[in-house]
């Protein structure tokens, strides 16, 4: 079972990118639920995990294939 939450190190790996330009970006989808009235569901460092996959492609759910 997954978390409910993404962190800095998952954002990082799934996204192919380092963990700095990761967490820029989590501050970011964080800053856009703040504005859009997710206030209760915002952690400094992690970001909700449907909203994640929704901002990054288009979906709520995504299953990693790897090829």
């Amino acid at each position: 079972m997954s978390t409910m939450f993404i962190g800095v190190k998952e954002a990082a790996e799934i996204l192919g990118t380092s963990e700095s330009y990761a967490y820029k970006l989590i501050q970011k989808m964080n800053k856009q639920m703040r504005e859009e009235g997710y206030k209760g569901s915002i952690i400094r460092g992690r970001v909700d995990r449907t909203y994640f996959y929704q901002q990054f492609y288009g979906t709520r759910d995504y299953e990693r294939r790897d090829v």
